[in-house]
């Protein structure tokens, strides 16, 4: 979903701009996921980048069972965009059936310390950055919660995202 922002940005009539500066303000207001998925939708039909993208982000930050700024709401978030991407690529629902399993079972911590372990990546790391999303791999929420994990698990988790050509400043 991560789009350029500026596009179409120096084209638009001042009453286009303050249009969307009050759709904008709307949105950070919105705890309405449908009221969010319906602006995304419109406003991409319409290609108005910064407005789908702000939608975006508001819609999949709205993660009510956990509490903002934990590692499970990082992780809920991360889940919650990664299949709005595949869901809007594939024309279908997608769901992440084994992470949401694997999470069940061995709880998000220790799912993110495997993802960041394993000397593979996951094909999900690869996807999110191809969709402009590193700020949503598992090794950036790692990173983000440094104090549930130990050191090796940290390592490893930033070795990845720096040899995917990833400033590991942007992701704080």
């Amino acid at each position: 979903m991560a789009t350029d922002k500026k596009k179409n940005a120096d084209t638009k009539s001042p009453e286009k701009k303050s249009n969307d500066k009050k759709i904008l303000a709307f949105v950070e207001r919105c705890d309405n996921a449908g009221d969010l998925e319906s602006l995304i939708k419109n406003a991409t039909r319409l290609g108005n980048a910064a407005v789908a993208e702000a939608a975006f982000r508001k819609r999949i930050s709205l993660v009510p069972a956990e509490r903002p700024g934990s590692v499970e709401h990082d992780f809920w978030q991360m889940v919650q965009a990664f299949e709005h991407a595949l869901s809007e690529e594939r024309g279908k629902t997608t769901r992440l059936s084994r992470t949401r399993q694997k999470a069940a079972k061995v709880g998000v911590v220790q799912t993110l310390r495997d993802w960041a372990a394993n000397s593979q990546e996951t094909s999900g790391f690869r996807m999110l950055l191809e969709r402009g999303m590193p700020e949503f791999t598992g090794e950036a929420i790692t990173l983000r919660h440094p104090d549930l994990f130990e050191p090796p698990v940290l390592e490893a988790a930033q070795q990845r995202l720096r040899v995917a050509g990833v400033d590991l400043t942007s992701l704080r």
